[in-house]
C-alpha cells in the first residue's frame, strides 16, 4: 500500500494579529475546497487502496476543520454554552510544552488486514503512531487489543465485530499504551473490503493519534468549568456583600424622622448608590442617629476594598461609631478610637470618615474628619465647603490626634455629607459639581427632595465605585 503523507504540518504564523473573523472565513473556504476534493475521490475506484487512503484523509481533515470552526466561533463570541460571560483579559498562561521530537501526536497511518490470507499491511507512519519498531512487524487483529488499556478493549472488539460481520464502517477511539510507557489516544476509521461475492475479504483502516487534540479539548472543558465555578463564586460574593451592606446600613431608608418640631430640628435624608452592574459593593456607609442627650449623629465614611471584606469591616466600624456616639464621646476623640480599631485589625485596613454631632438646642455642629471630603454648607442659595480640621486616613498611622471644629447652623441651612465616589470621574472638581446645585437645593421642599436632586445630577449609571450622600436640613 502506498505510504501516505503526514497529516499535520504547522501553519506559518501570520505577521501580526489576524482578525478572528478572517480566520473563520479562511476555515470555511478550506472546508469548501475539501468538499470538492472529497467528491472527486468518491467517484473513483473503491478497490484502489491509495484512493481509499485519500478519502480517509478527507474525513480526518473535515473533522478538524469543523472543530477549528467551532473553536474560532467560541473565541469570537465568548464561552456562552454554560451561561458564562467571557472574562476580562487575564495574564497569558504559559503555553503547553511542544511534543518531544519523534512524538506521534497528530500522525496518521493506514492498515489493511486480509481475512483470506491473514496478511497484514501497515504504512510506515502507523508504526510511529503505535511507537512500534518496524522490525517487529505489524499487529494482527488478534494481537491489536493487547496494546490497548483494558477498559478500552471492548470498544475495539465491538468496532471490529461490527465491521467484519455486519459490514459497518469503523469510527471510534481508544487508548493504547506505547512501548515507552506513554499513553496515546487513537481515532480509527475504516470499512470492510468486499470480494466479488459480497463477502468481507479484508478490513482497512486509518488510525490517527489525536492525543494532542483531546488534551486541548479537555483543557478547554476544564477551563470552561473553572470559569463557571468562578462566575458562580463571584455572583455569590456579590449577593452576600449586597445583603450584608443592606443589613448594616441604618434601618431607615430615604428620610429619618427625628423627635421634636420647630426651629433647629433636623430633616435628614440619605441614599446609597451601588457600583455599576457586576462590580462588588464597597465599604461606603451613611448614618444618622438620635442620641440620648437630644443631639443627632451624622456620619458618612468609606472603608477601602470591595466585597465581603469591605462590607464586614464597614459593619464593625459603623457599630463602633454608633456605640461611642451614644456613650457621648465627641467626634475628634471618636475618630481617634476608630483609627486605633482599624489599625489593629488583621490585616490592617484604611478608611475615611466624617463624624458630626449636632445640638438642636444651640444649633452648634461639632465635627471631625479622617481624610474625608468636608461637609458642604448651603445657605441663602449659595454653598461652600466647611474648613476641615486636621485628620489623616483611618488606619494610616498610630497615635494620631484628630482635631475638631464647631460651626453654628441657622434655620434653613442645608448640610450635604458625601463619600468621594459620588463625584469620582467627574470632569469638574469634587465639590464644585455639588456646589453648582445650590439654586436647585434652595427651592427643594425637603431633605428627601434634595437627595433626589443630588442623585439625579451625580448618580448616573456606569459608576465605577459605590457612594453615599446624606442631606440634613435645619428646620426654620
Amino acid at each position: 500500500m502506498p505510504s501516505p503523507l503526514s497529516a499535520d504540518r504547522p501553519a506559518p504564523q501570520p505577521g501580526g494579529q489576524l482578525a478572528v473573523d478572517t480566520l473563520i472565513q479562511n476555515a470555511r473556504r478550506l472546508r469548501g475546497d475539501l468538499d470538492a476534493i472529497r467528491q472527486d475521490a468518491a467517484r473513483t475506484d473503491e478497490d484502489d487502496a491509495l484512493l481509499r487512503w485519500q478519502r480517509a484523509l478527507c474525513d480526518l481533515a473535515e473533522r478538524h476543520l469543523d472543530d477549528l470552526g467551532t473553536r474560532l466561533g467560541q473565541l469570537r463570541d465568548g464561552i456562552t454554552s454554560d451561561g458564562v460571560t467571557a472574562p476580562a483579559p487575564a495574564p497569558r498562561a504559559q503555553a503547553p510544552a511542544r511534543p518531544e521530537p519523534g512524538a506521534a501526536s497528530g500522525l496518521a497511518g493506514s492498515a489493511e488486514w486480509n481475512l483470506l490470507t491473514d496478511d497484514v499491511s501497515w504504512s510506515p507512519e502507523l508504526y510511529a503512531v503505535f511507537g512500534r519498531d518496524p522490525a517487529a512487524g505489524p499487529l494482527s487483529l488478534d494481537e491489536l487489543p493487547s496494546v490497548l488499556i483494558p477498559e478500552d478493549q471492548p470498544v475495539l472488539t465491538a468496532m471490529v465485530t461490527g465491521c467484519l460481520i455486519d459490514g459497518k464502517p469503523l469510527d471510534g477511539e481508544f487508548r493504547v499504551r506505547r512501548p515507552d510507557g506513554r499513553m496515546s489516544t487513537l481515532h480509527m476509521t475504516g470499512e470492510p473490503v468486499l470480494d466479488a461475492d459480497g463477502c468481507t475479504a479484508s478490513m482497512w483502516a486509518v488510525l490517527r493519534d489525536v492525543s494532542a487534540l483531546r488534551d486541548g479539548q479537555r483543557q478547554v472543558a476544564e477551563s470552561r468549568d473553572s470559569l463557571t465555578r468562578r462566575d458562580h463564586i463571584a455572583r455569590t460574593e456579590r449577593r452576600m456583600a449586597v445583603e450584608l451592606h443592606e443589613t448594616v446600613l441604618p434601618p431607615w431608608r430615604g428620610s429619618l424622622r427625628l423627635p421634636g418640631r420647630g426651629p433647629g430640628v433636623l430633616d435628614v435624608a440619605a441614599h446609597y448608590l451601588p457600583p455599576r452592574s457586576g462590580d462588588l459593593a464597597g465599604g461606603d456607609w451613611y448614618d444618622a442617629l438620635a442620641l440620648p442627650d437630644g443631639g443627632t449623629l451624622l456620619s458618612v465614611g468609606d472603608l477601602a476594598g470591595r466585597g465581603i471584606p469591605a462590607t464586614s469591616g464597614m459593619a464593625m466600624m459603623l457599630g463602633a461609631l454608633r456605640g461611642m456616639a451614644v456613650a457621648g464621646i465627641e467626634p475628634a476623640a471618636l475618630m481617634g478610637h476608630l483609627n486605633h480599631l482599624l489599625g489593629s485589625t488583621m490585616p490592617p485596613a484604611l478608611g475615611s470618615a466624617l463624624c458630626c454631632r449636632y445640638d438642636p438646642a444651640t444649633g452648634v455642629l461639632s465635627w471631625a474628619q479622617a481624610g474625608h471630603p468636608a461637609p458642604l454648607l448651603f445657605r441663602a442659595g449659595e454653598g461652600h465647603p466647611l474648613t476641615p480640621p486636621d485628620g489623616v486616613l483611618l488606619g494610616a498611622a498610630t497615635g494620631v490626634r484628630y482635631e475638631q471644629e464647631n460651626v453654628t447652623l441657622l434655620p434653613g441651612d442645608l448640610l450635604v455629607l458625601h463619600t468621594d465616589g459620588l463625584t469620582r470621574g467627574s470632569d469638574r472638581g469634587a465639590s464644585e459639581r455639588l456646589l453648582a446645585l445650590a439654586p436647585r437645593l434652595a427651592e427643594a421642599d425637603s431633605a428627601r427632595e434634595c437627595v433626589r436632586t443630588v442623585v439625579a445630577a451625580c448618580g448616573g449609571t456606569g459608576r465605577p465605585d459605590d457612594a453615599c450622600v446624606l442631606v440634613a436640613r435645619v428646620g426654620a
